[in-house]
């Protein structure tokens, strides 16, 4: 058996944002909404698709799938492998690898979209299991793909989820797992903490004295 740690994709392993902000204002345009703002963009990043266009733009019913389908067309077109892996990133895997840790991806992207980046940005190598979305948004939310992970990993010791976002602190959460919040994602100030984040990494070269803030026994 081996330690066992679960990693949010988006604001956490890779920038995903410049991909994202790029799909985001073409579906809303589709709409015919104004663009949008600095703010509305940096919210996209994390929350499930669905979600993000209901509570970012108020949309609903069919306007909500309408969305999801022109980001989804614009995104799969070549934007979602507009996504460098964070400084430090690949070294932070290849460390906790060497050090016989079980990494796995949890993220409310589609889990073909996730396959997909890390295997363009070479990362995909590092990990045990992806484990994202459904596109039919059947499974989308964090607690979601946490459990599938953990499904897929039952003798896995001390897990932890490593993520940038509120809903990756109450995802991880849900099933009794500490999470570590990405510092450098694109999180409000304060809005890891107010959900009740275990601990706070400044940077990915940071997650492993985070762990043993932690008392991960490595």
């Amino acid at each position: 058996m081996s330690r066992l740690v679960l990693f949010d994709l988006d604001g956490t392993l890779v920038d995903s944002s410049p991909g994202i902000h790029a799909s985001v204002t073409v579906a809303v345009a589709e709409l015919g909404l104004p663009g949008p703002t600095p703010t509305q963009l940096r919210a996209m990043v994390g929350p499930p698709l669905q979600d993000g266009f209901a509570v970012t733009f108020g949309l609903t019913g069919a306007d909500v799938d309408r969305a999801v389908a022109a980001y989804r067309v614009h995104y799969a077109a070549g934007a979602m492998l507009d996504a460098p892996p964070y400084p430090c990133v690949p070294e932070l895997l290849a460390g906790l690898r060497d050090d016989g840790v079980t990494l796995a991806v949890a993220t409310s992207k589609p889990e073909p979209f996730a396959v997909a980046i890390l295997e363009h940005v070479g990362l995909l190598g590092h990990f045990d299991s992806v484990h994202g979305a459904t596109l039919d948004g059947a499974v989308r939310h964090k607690d979601q793909v946490v459990a599938a992970a953990l499904a897929r990993h039952p003798n896995g010791l001390d897990p932890v989820l490593v993520g940038d976002r509120a809903q990756d602190v109450l995802g991880a959460a849900a099933h009794g797992l500490p999470c570590i919040g990405a510092g450098w994602g694109p999180a409000e100030d304060g809005e890891l903490e107010t959900a009740g984040v275990a601990a706070i990494a400044v940077t990915p070269a940071d997650v492993l004295a985070a762990l043993e803030e932690l008392r991960w026994d490595r």
